[in-house]
C-alpha cells in the first residue's frame, strides 16, 4: 500500500471516527507519528537556535574599537591588555573610573602619551 492511500485510508479514518472534547480521536499509530513530529520540530527549533546565537555572541567577544594616537601618529586595539594598562594608569594618577571612550580627546591624548612609555612588560601585562 503506497504513503498517499494510507494518508488518505487514516484521513478517511479520522473523518468517520465520533468527535471527542471538539478534536477526532485519532487511532494510535497516528498519535505516536504526531506525537514523533513534534519531538523533532522542538528538537530541531532549538538546535536552529543555538546555532543562531552562537555565532552573534563570537563576534561581540572579537569586535574591538580602535583609537588613533594623533601624537605619534599610530592606531591602537583596545583590547583586554588595554583595559589592564588603563586601570594602572587610573591608578597611578588616581582618576576617577571613568570609562576610556567617555574620556575627552585632551585625556585620552594623555593616556596614550602615559602608554607608549609604559610597554606591557614594565606593567607586566600577560601577553596572550
Amino acid at each position: 500500500m503506497g504513503k498517499t492511500v494510507f494518508a488518505i485510508k487514516c484521513l478517511h479514518t479520522v473523518s468517520r471516527q465520533r468527535v471527542i472534547g471538539g478534536t477526532p480521536a485519532l487511532p494510535q499509530g497516528m498519535k505516536t507519528t504526531m506525537l514523533r513530529f513534534l519531538n523533532a520540530s522542538l528538537l530541531g527549533a532549538a538546535l536552529l537556535a543555538s546555532t543562531a546565537i552562537a555565532p552573534a555572541m563570537l563576534r561581540a567577544e572579537t569586535a574591538s574599537v580602535t583609537y588613533h594616537d594623533k601624537s605619534h601618529n599610530d592606531d591602537h586595539e583596545w583590547n583586554g591588555q588595554e583595559q589592564k594598562a588603563y586601570g594602572a594608569y587610573q591608578k597611578q594618577y588616581q582618576h576617577k573610573d571613568i570609562d576610556f571612550s567617555k574620556q575627552s580627546p585632551k585625556n585620552q591624548q594623555a593616556y596614550w602619551n602615559w602608554r607608549h612609555h609604559h610597554s606591557d612588560t614594565v606593567l607586566k601585562i600577560e601577553v596572550k
